[in-house]
C-alpha cells in the first residue's frame, strides 16, 4: 500500500480511539475516500447499541458513498445483532474497495472481508494491523477469553495485611495511592467485592473525583455472596447501578456479568474471594499498592491457596513498579502456566452491537 493509505488508515484509528472503552464492542473507525483522494466522509463506534463506525461513515456520506474506498481500523462485520452486517452495507452502498487493518478475531462477526469479495470489492487486510490490535488489545483478550478481564487489586503493608487484628483496614496506603485507585476503577466497567467485603467495610465503590464528589460515569457496582445486602448499605450511595449476585462461584458470576456486556472488571474483594478467583485462574492482571508499614497480625491480602511447599509459589511477571505518593504500586500478571489452568478459551458468545 503506499503513504495515501497509511496516511488514511491513520486516521481511522484516530476515529477508533475517540470510542469507549470498556465496552462490549471494539473501538473502530472509517473513513470513506473518493476516486481522486478527498475525503469523502469518516465515523467511529460510539458504544454498544449504536451504529457501526462503517454505517456511522456511510450515514454521513450518503450517496456520495459510490465508487469510494473504506479505510477501515477492524474487518468489517458479516454478524446481524442489534445493528446490521456492515460488510452488507458497504456492498449496497457502492464502495469499490475495503482496506482495513484487524481481521475480526470474534467468530461470530468475522467473514466480512469473504462478503465483500463475493461481491466485486476489492479488499485488502493488514494495513497497521499491529497499531489497531494494540488500540483494542484488551477487547481481543476478552474475546479469546469469552469473559471479562479480572484485575485484582490490594493494599497491603510489607507483612502482607490487608487489616488490622481487629478488623479495621482504613487506611493502610497514603492519600495518592487512594486517589490512584480511583483513576484506574474508572477505566473499567464494573467493580466487584465479596459480601464479606461488603459487611466488614460497607464501601460506597464509585469512582469518586479528586475533589471528592462522585465521577459522572460509574462502573456496574457488583456484590457478590449468598448473603443479603442491607438495603442501607453505602454501596447504594451515588449513581449507577447495584448487582448482587447470589452465587460464590467466580466462573458463575463472570457469566452473568458477560452478558451485560461487561468486559473489564475490578476485583476488590477480600482475601477468600481472592483466593477463589486466583484458584481458579481467573485474574489476568494484579495491582497491589504495599504501604512502607507493618501491622504483624491480621487479615492477609488473600487466604490459602492450598500452597504447602516452595515449589508449588505462584509466580508472577512483573509489569511494573510506580512509586505513589508514600506508597509502591506493583503491576503484576500470572504466568501463562496459572492463567491458561482456570480461564476458559472458547470464542466469545457475544457479538460486535
Amino acid at each position: 500500500m503506499d503513504d495515501r493509505a497509511t496516511t488514511w488508515m491513520r486516521r481511522a484509528l484516530e476515529l477508533a480511539a475517540s470510542g469507549p472503552w470498556p465496552d462490549p464492542n471494539p473501538r473502530v473507525g472509517c473513513v470513506l475516500v473518493g476516486p481522486d483522494g478527498s475525503l469523502v466522509a469518516e465515523g467511529w463506534h460510539r458504544g454498544a447499541g449504536t451504529p457501526h463506525a462503517e454505517a456511522a461513515a456511510l450515514a454521513a456520506a450518503g450517496d456520495r458513498a459510490r465508487g469510494t474506498t473504506a479505510y477501515v481500523s477492524l474487518e468489517p462485520c458479516s454478524h446481524t445483532g442489534r445493528t446490521g452486517p456492515c460488510a452488507q452495507a458497504l456492498v449496497d452502498a457502492g464502495v469499490v474497495e475495503v482496506v482495513f487493518a484487524q481481521p475480526d478475531p470474534n467468530q461470530s462477526a468475522a467473514g466480512g472481508a469473504e462478503v465483500l469479495r463475493a461481491a466485486g470489492v476489492h479488499v485488502t487486510g493488514g494495513l497497521l494491523a499491529d497499531d489497531a490490535e494494540a488500540l483494542n488489545a484488551r477487547w481481543t483478550r476478552t474475546i479469546a477469553l469469552g469473559r471479562p478481564l479480572v484485575t485484582w487489586k490490594f493494599a497491603a503493608t510489607l507483612d502482607g495485611r490487608s487489616a488490622a487484628a481487629d478488623g479495621t483496614s482504613q487506611w493502610i496506603t497514603g492519600e495518592a495511592a487512594r486517589a490512584d485507585v480511583h483513576a484506574l476503577r474508572a477505566t473499567r466497567d464494573a467493580v466487584l467485592v465479596g459480601t464479606g467485603t461488603l459487611l466488614a467495610d460497607d464501601p460506597r465503590l464509585t469512582v469518586r473525583q479528586p475533589q471528592g464528589g462522585p465521577a459522572p460515569d460509574q462502573p456496574l457496582r457488583v456484590v457478590m455472596g449468598l448473603r443479603e445486602v442491607p438495603v442501607d448499605a453505602r454501596v447504594h450511595e451515588g449513581p449507577g447501578e447495584v448487582l448482587h449476585l447470589t452465587t460464590r462461584d467466580p466462573r458463575v458470576a463472570l457469566v452473568c456479568l458477560w452478558e451485560r456486556g461487561v468486559r473489564d472488571l475490578w476485583l476488590e474483594g477480600g482475601p477468600t474471594l481472592a483466593a477463589a478467583f486466583l484458584e481458579a485462574g481467573l485474574v489476568d492482571e494484579v495491582v497491589a499498592y504495599v504501604a512502607p508499614a507493618l501491622l504483624g497480625a491480621g487479615r492477609t491480602a488473600v487466604a490459602d491457596l492450598g500452597i504447602s511447599t516452595i515449589t508449588d509459589i505462584r509466580r508472577l511477571v512483573l509489569q511494573d513498579v510506580t512509586v505513589i505518593g508514600t506508597d509502591v504500586r506493583i503491576r503484576a500478571v500470572p504466568s501463562d502456566d496459572s492463567t491458561t489452568r482456570g480461564g476458559s478459551r472458547r470464542a466469545a458468545p457475544g457479538t460486535n452491537d
